[in-house]
């Protein structure tokens, strides 16, 4: 009997676990004051004004559409420990619960590595009672070193999106000439050049199989292009009423979700070109849109200053995201992990959210933007013979000025500012190459410029210090696979092509300067 009693008691001992805290981060960085709302559409290079109507005494909720369920939505982040996805918000449903129940400031929290951006990772402290053994944390670099290797040229008006292949061994471009170029990451060669819209490009997107470029343009329409067989699909995209502004793949690739200056969000099934749902999204153009890394959740932001983020099952609007000033959004990233959200803005910051908690816990400064819908994204930096724990993470954004920068996530230090273009950047691209960091940019200079991440010891060598480092101009001559047929109509087809019955244009000289 005494046995099974002090059994008992050591068994209910174990089942006692203390009692998991969690954290918070708070706004950090001053704002600036919004300046004038000033668009430039692709269509005709010319300044794009909206209009933004004046909503006295407006109340933001979490949700202003006819079609969401806004008396569930705490409910839903509440249980979503039950539901089938593996989205952060499993993972974050009960946080909110003890916000402010401890001391200290998030951003100190997060400066000391509690927080990483690699995707899927659970980021949990350590409650063991045993004390972890000293160990020495690696040097962390205080600045990135990207040099420039190739200016791509080839566009006749300004490029607006650029973006490596899921392998990036290609570079998609898409301009206001109405075309897209596929470019050879290693040499910097044309491979293909696409024509079809009727008006400029805005977005492009990858699927994740690397097969296909989804464009969207000011024809208001969606085109897909296979960089197999250099052909159109046969099927456009059409639904949208004005321009389709920004676009992009969930994960698996069966669906693409699409942002339009209609104000809509469309979710589109891509095998049967068809729309699956139609959100009435916010109250004015849309101008970014996003997927998380597992498919399970969407993000847009709008002129209205709102951003939103949606379940890509329902449709439902889970959380509506308004910082005070309420300058007007252009652009929407998640995080690699899927638990923070970059926002573009018209007052000149990024922003990034804590979506679930709806707050922002760090904002970026530096650059310009003003009048144009910049876009940027996430990439990783120090040597990948130290293993940092976090990683080492960056957010990248183009400027105004024609400058791109760097701000290191956890300090918001500028960590690079890259020049050389001569005009406003409007996108910027990371990827990894043959165990090397890349950079891709484009702008209203109508180039494409790759950077590569240099080793410390060329930071301060010029263009002309060595041989390697003069920069030389090289023509190449590229057979571009013609996307028209006999008749002069786009001719479609899914199958891959027999090269012999592939129609090629006469070859085409573009201008690659190689640093």
């Amino acid at each position: 009997m005494d046995s099974a009693r002090s059994r008992t008691r050591r068994r209910e001992s174990r089942d006692r676990t203390p009692v998991e805290s969690s954290s918070n981060e708070l706004a950090a960085g001053p704002e600036v004051d919004e300046s004038k709302l000033r668009r430039g559409s692709w269509s005709n290079q010319k300044t794009f004004t909206p209009k933004r109507q004046k909503h006295e005494a407006r109340e933001y909720r979490e949700s202003e559409s006819s079609d969401e369920l806004v008396a569930d939505a705490d409910d839903y982040w509440r249980g979503s420990r039950n539901r089938r996805s593996r989205s952060p918000i499993d993972r974050h449903a009960d946080s909110s619960s003890n916000d402010r129940s401890h001391g200290g400031s998030d951003e100190d929290r997060m400066s000391n590595g509690d927080e990483t951006l690699a995707p899927g990772r659970d980021d949990m402290s350590d409650r063991s009672s045993t004390p972890a053994p000293s160990v020495e944390a690696p040097v962390k670099p205080e600045r990135l070193n990207y040099k420039e290797k190739f200016v791509l040229r080839g566009h006749l008006r300004g490029v607006s999106a650029v973006q490596f292949s899921p392998d990036c061994s290609m570079i998609a471009s898409g301009s206001a000439d109405a075309t897209i170029k596929v470019w050879d990451t290693l040499t910097g060669r044309l491979i293909y050049t696409f024509e079809g819209h009727l008006a400029g490009i805005s977005s492009l997107a990858w699927s994740p199989d690397g097969q296909w470029i989804a464009s969207g343009s000011d024809d208001k329409t969606i085109r897909f292009w296979n960089v197999n067989t250099g052909r159109a699909h046969t099927k456009t995209f059409e639904g949208h009423h004005n321009y389709v502004y920004q676009i992009a793949f969930a994960p698996k690739g069966n669906i693409l979700v699409s942002g339009s200056y209609d104000e809509a969000v469309f979710i589109w099934d891509v095998r049967r070109a068809r729309v699956m749902r139609s959100l009435p999204a916010h109250s004015d153009p849309v101008a970014g849109i996003d997927v998380v890394h597992d498919g399970t959740l969407i993000v847009s932001c709008a002129l209205d200053g709102l951003v939103r983020v949606w379940d890509t099952h329902s449709g439902q609007c889970l959380r509506t995201l308004v910082h005070e000033d309420n300058p007007p959004a252009t652009c929407v990233k998640f995080s690699p992990n899927g638990k923070y959200i970059l926002a573009w803005t018209l007052d000149g910051c990024v922003r990034m959210w804590n979506y679930v908690e709806s707050r922002v816990i760090k904002t970026f400064q530096g650059h310009v933007n003003k009048k144009y819908s910049l876009s940027g994204s996430f990439g990783y930096y120090g040597s990948p013979d130290v293993k940092h724990n976090p990683p080492l993470a960056f957010a990248v954004s183009g400027s105004e000025d024609g400058a791109i920068l760097c701000w290191d996530i956890v300090s918001k230090n500028i960590l690079q500012r890259i020049e050389g273009h001569t005009d406003v950047v409007i996108s910027v691209h990371t990827g990894k190459l043959n165990g090397k960091r890349m950079l891709v940019s484009c702008g209203l200079d109508k180039t494409i410029r790759v950077w590569e991440e240099a080793p410390e010891d060329q930071e301060q060598n010029g263009a002309g210090a060595s041989p390697v480092e003069v920069v030389t101009e090289t023509i190449v001559q590229n057979d571009i696979a013609s996307n028209n047929d006999e008749d002069g109509d786009n001719e479609m087809v899914d199958a891959p092509l027999d090269p012999s019955t592939t129609e090629t244009t006469p070859a085409l000289t573009e201008d690659v300067t190689m640093t």
